[in-house]
């Protein structure tokens, strides 16, 4: 596969987001079977793997380590902090420590002695930004980390931490679905040399094409929450789907691989980290990278877009509705 830059780190054009294979969308593959699924992303090229200390309490960053073990020098991990609940601590020295003991839990978890890309799971607003930056900063003078990286920042607050440690990569949501950040943040990480990592870069499974107003999502599942998959907004943008599908039947490819496409077009530093728990999902999604657009048609898809009205979106707050499902 392609190789891409995130800042100084090389990866695949194409990552793999691990989350769904512990929690989120619905029922988990077996640990056996979920090891395997990270190494056929991995022999089909891709060398970028996301995960976070928070999906499944540590386990998932455990699953990761396990599949990757013997590749691990092959590879780049990610992994993020996240603080839950308003910072206690008023020093920088207590935020250091806090995060430290962070830090060397993910550590033991991956079963690595340096984590390549460690970001900030999202961006806390009583903690300064320039505080998290030094910290970091640190941890990359001592080799614990090569770089960092904050997730669904504004431009305000990549700029402040920026200016302290340079910053590697930023991972927000971003789609052809959803392209808030397309007005801002993604002409800044441009400007300021920063990866852009899309989470979510096919609407969790909405821009497969493969699902209707008629699929059913039971247990801890994020579609059951996210107001897109709700039956009249999954009508709604069923525009959208035709003309993924219009373009996928020309390039014979699918609406997944087009949306990735598209994606790859726009930035050669944007890596999108679509993440599956289905062997042959993973094959289509990893492929998108070969499927390669013309100026031209690139061009007309952005046309055809400005006619389209996307119905329904994916918030925090809705996601914190999550926790509270019941089957």
């Amino acid at each position: 596969m392609q190789k891409r830059k995130l800042r100084d780190l090389e990866v695949s054009a194409i990552g793999y987001g691990a989350m769904g294979l512990s929690m989120g969308y619905g029922a988990t593959p077996e640990k056996e079977e979920a090891i395997k699924l990270i190494q056929k992303a991995y022999d089909l090229g891709c060398t970028f793997f996301d995960t976070a200390e928070i999906y499944a309490m540590g386990a998932n960053e455990q699953l990761v380590a396990e599949a990757l073990k013997s590749v691990r020098n092959n590879v780049v991990i990610a992994t993020k902090f996240l603080f839950q609940k308003d910072w206690e601590g008023n020093t920088t020295e207590r935020l250091m420590q806090e995060l430290r003991g962070r830090l060397e839990n993910s550590l033991k978890m991956l079963g690595t002695d340096h984590i390549d890309l460690y970001y900030q799971h999202r961006v806390n607003q009583d903690i300064p930004v320039e505080d998290i930056a030094y910290c970091m900063g640190e941890f990359i003078k001592e080799g614990k980390i090569l770089g960092w990286g904050q997730s669904q920042a504004t431009v305000e607050e990549i700029r402040r931490a920026h200016t302290i440690t340079p910053l590697t990569a930023i991972q927000s949501e971003f789609s052809i679905m959803e392209r808030m950040y397309e007005k801002d943040v993604i002409p800044l990480c441009e400007e300021l040399r920063i990866g852009f990592v899309p989470f979510s870069p096919l609407a969790s499974g909405f821009l497969s094409g493969k699902l209707s107003s008629e699929t059913k999502f039971t247990g801890i599942d994020a579609r059951r929450v996210i107001t897109r998959f709700e039956k009249d907004n999954i009508i709604a943008n069923q525009p959208l789907l035709d003309l993924l599908h219009q373009f996928a039947n020309a390039k014979e490819s699918t609406p997944a691989q087009i949306s990735l496409a598209w994606m790859l077009h726009k930035k050669d530093f944007i890596v999108p980290i679509p993440g599956s728990t289905n062997a042959s999902r993973i094959t289509e999604n990893l492929g998108a990278a070969n499927v390669l657009l013309t100026d031209a048609e690139y061009a007309n898809i952005e046309t055809e877009l400005k006619k389209i009205k996307i119905h329904g979106n994916r918030t925090d707050e809705d996601m914190m509705k999550l926790w509270s499902l019941k089957d």
